[in-house]
Formats: structure tokens, sequence, C-alpha cells
């Protein structure tokens, strides 16, 4: 029997209010009332057939509270003249909240809004749009209208989150609600005060014009000869960006892979240094103005994403090359290929036309489906005889060797 029930209409309320549409319909939005239903009904046989059970479901909707039925006159040759739900009303909006449940849900939204309309008008529109979350955060608003009005005290403070003062108000609180702060404050702050290059959680200090913590840069002096301190050891090194920007290392030739074991076990090598990768992003790296003036060489994995951060690597540092990232190697550790869980169909436009070759047939599927080949799995000798083949390269550096 598929004919609607009590039950039916009672669901189609419940997606009014799971879709938001109540509550913003209580604010002043939404669909307005009454509404209809269109009920679906026993077909002619089956008032026959069926007479009592017609009478039952009849009676039941009839019955419902909160909604208005509306009855259709027809003559049958059988039963004669008969009426049976058409159509269902719900008028009002109270009416609809009664059905589910939600009135006192309802006065609390309407507390909030209230609330918020009167200390930030400009967000109005937002709890309309979004009147779940509205009251999903009922607890965090007065802290969050908080700092939505200090803001705007304070446009583009440059000091970091946790030096806010805010009565009530803590770093953490911010630092935990910067995505749903991202929306109220892109409303709420003028233009001027807002930097539209940075966006998402990962931007939020640099859109609202908080200090970030900085960007550091890990690297090593692969030339003994050219350590920056006259310290014996490995000086694995990290500074922040902007003192990294300050560097003037003596090397040409500057490597910068993906991977920390290749990192750590990259080997000596004249006039050169080397880079820890960070995956995507490399803003870190974007400030040194003078790796512009220097050789450099990518090395990541032989996967979709490899080549995709290589390619936006060239977006910052158009010259850069890429060491072991082409047809041979991929081929000649064949029985070392695992498997991609996400791979890139998109077109990466900054590749060469070896790495286009190899990136096209990972993603065509022209090698099995979804290879990569991380870099951890080339062998050690294959990397030292690709080094050897670099130009000008004298990969051990004969004063790295005497090194204590």
């Amino acid at each position: 029997m598929n004919w609607t029930t009590p039950a039916d209409l009672r669901a189609r309320v419940q997606r009014w209010w799971d879709d938001g549409d109540l509550l913003a319909c209580a604010s002043g939005a939404g669909a307005p009332f009454p509404r209809r239903f269109l009920c679906k009904g026993p077909a002619s046989g089956e008032l026959v057939e069926r007479f009592d059970a017609v009478r039952l479901w009849s009676a039941a909707l009839c019955s419902m509270p909160q909604v208005r039925v509306e009855m259709r006159e027809f003559r049958h040759a059988v039963l004669g003249r008969n009426a049976l739900p058409h159509q269902v009303w719900v008028d009002t909006l109270d009416d609809a909240l009664a059905i589910v449940g939600k009135k006192r849900d309802t006065a609390r939204y309407l507390g909030l809004f209230d609330m918020v309309r009167t200390r930030q008008p400009a967000l109005a529109g937002w709890m309309q749009a979004n009147p779940l979350r509205t009251l999903a955060l009922e607890a965090d608003w007065p802290q969050l209208l908080d700092v939505v009005g200090w803001l705007q005290a304070h446009p583009r403070p440059g000091i970091y989150v946790r030096q806010v003062d805010i009565p009530g108000v803590h770093g953490k609180f911010i630092e935990s609600r910067r995505s749903v702060l991202g929306e109220l404050l892109d409303l709420a702050l003028p233009a001027g005060a807002i930097e539209g290059s940075s966006k998402g959680m990962h931007g939020f200090a640099a859109r609202y014009g908080f200090r970030d913590k900085p960007l550091r840069v890990r690297f090593r002096m692969l030339d003994a000869a050219h350590r920056l301190l006259d310290a014996a050891g490995e000086q694995d090194m990290t500074l922040d960006a902007e003192s990294f920007a300050r560097l003037t290392p003596v090397a040409s030739r500057v490597f910068v892979t993906e991977n920390e074991i290749n990192y750590l076990a990259f080997p000596a090598m004249a006039d050169s240094m080397i880079i820890f990768g960070a995956g995507y992003g490399f803003d870190m790296l974007a400030q040194a103005e003078w790796l512009r003036h220097r050789q450099l060489i990518y090395w990541g994995d032989i996967d979709t994403h490899g080549y995709a951060i290589l390619d936006q690597l060239r977006a910052r540092l158009p010259h850069v090359r890429s060491l072991l990232m082409d047809s041979a190697t991929l081929l000649a550790h064949r029985e070392l290929w695992s498997t991609e869980s996400k791979p890139l169909s998109r077109d990466l436009p900054r590749l060469d036309g070896v790495e286009a070759d190899v990136y096209d047939a990972l993603r065509n599927m022209t090698l099995g489906r979804n290879v990569r080949l991380e870099q951890e799995m080339i062998g050690y000798g294959w990397l030292l005889r690709r080094l050897d083949e670099l130009s000008g390269c004298g990969r051990v550096a004969p004063k790295a060797e005497a090194a204590p």
C-alpha cells in the first residue's frame, strides 16, 4: 500500500526542520505558510477491494492534529458518492513546529537571532542562512560577538591571536572557532581589513591581520667546506623563512626533496645544499630571492601528486628541474610500485615533455591502475649514478670527506 500516511506527513515536516527551513521562516526568511501536501490515495479498484482499509486510512489523516485535510468528492459505480483526502495543509509555522516538537528550539533560536541582530546587524543574514549551525553554537555566541566587535575596533591588529585581550575569551577559543569566525568576520569587517588572498582556516591569521607562527625551512649544507657553523657535525638546520631568505649560502646547486630519510641520506656534494620540502605549499621558499639565482632541483615521488607538487613549485620558481622523476626510473623499479589512493587527473601545465609523458601515463593508467613509485623505494646506487651524470656535479666533495 503506497498511500500517504500521517507518518509520511510528519517526515516531510521533519525534513523542513532538518533543512533549516522552519527556523529560517521563524526569523523572516524561508517559504511562507500555509503549505500543501498532495495525498496519494487508493485507486478505484482498491475502494471496493479494501474498503475497510480505505476508511481507516481516511480517518487517520483526518484525525491528525495541526493539519487541515481537504477532501475531494467522487462518484463510484459501486459505492456511490464518497469523499476522500485529496490535500493536506499545514496552515501555520506554529502548527509545523508542533508536529515535530520543535517549539522550544525555535524560541532559543529566535532569542539568539534577536541578540545577534541587535549587536551585529550584518550577521542576521548569516543566521537565517545557517539556522541549525546558529543553534549548535548557542553557548559560543557571546564570545563570537565579542571577537567580531574587538576586530572591528582593532582592524588588522598585527599581534598573535594569543595576545588578544578580551574578557572571557581566550586564544584557544579563537583558534578552535576559526572556521565560523572567518564567515562572520567576512560579513562584519570592512573590505580594507581583510586580506583576500589568504583563505581557509590556515589563512585565518593573515586574512584578518594577526601575526602567524613563522614558516620554517629545514636544510643541510652538502659541502663541508661551506658549513654555516664552524663546529663539526651534521648541521641539520632549521630557520624561520625570513632568516632563511637573508642567507647568502655558498651553494650554486640546491636540491629539494619530500622524503625525510632521503633528505638525511643525501650524499655530500660540492657547492650544494639540500632542503627538506613539506608537500604542497612553498611559501617558505618564495621569500628567498637568492634561490632564483641558483640551480634548483626537485626530487619527489613518481605519482600524480608528486608531479602536482613539482608543478606548484614551478609556479613560484619556474627554473626548477626534476630529479629521478622520469620513465627510466619508474620502469627500472617496477617491482617496487605501489598504489596511489587518490590520484589526480587535472592538467599540469608547467611540466616539461619528459615529466608530462610520465604524468599522462599515470593519470591515464597506461601502466596499470593508480601506479606510484615512492622516492624512498629508488635504489641508492641509482641515485648516485644519476647525480654523477649531472653536469659538473663533483658528487663527493673532497673537503666533506676530510671533515671530522
